[in-house]
């Protein structure tokens, strides 16, 4: 095969190997039901798991595999907010007594802060 062959060629355009002496991995094939109406079928590895959802490649929608059940949806934890944290570092009657120390302040009932 010598330099002859790669002189006129561009790289990636052609392969030179023939596939008589490849062999293929194992595959499964596996259908999928879009709530669309679309079927299509994806191969994967024999040793792979195959997931029971995936993605439709025409409508992106959810399709269910054949004869699959439906995944149980993943438990998800609710968002915590400012006053959910708050309320882990402070009592009620701590935030009480806290405002109205703060509240005190703001009427002018700090003589410290008045004489400066």
């Amino acid at each position: 095969m010598g330099e002859r062959i790669l002189r006129g060629s561009r790289l990636g355009a052609v392969s030179y190997e023939s596939d008589t002496t490849t062999e293929f991995a194992a595959r499964q094939p596996a259908t999928y039901d879009c709530p669309g109406g679309h079927r299509f079928t994806v191969p994967f590895a024999a040793e792979a798991e195959v997931p029971a959802l995936w993605e439709c490649k025409v409508c992106g929608a959810n399709a269910l595999l054949v004869d699959g059940t439906m995944p149980e949806p993943k438990k998800v934890k609710p968002a915590r907010t400012h006053w959910d944290m708050l309320m882990e570092r402070r009592t009620l009657d701590e935030l009480e007594e806290l405002l109205n120390e703060r509240l005190e302040l703001l009427r002018g009932g700090d003589p410290a802060r008045k004489s400066a």
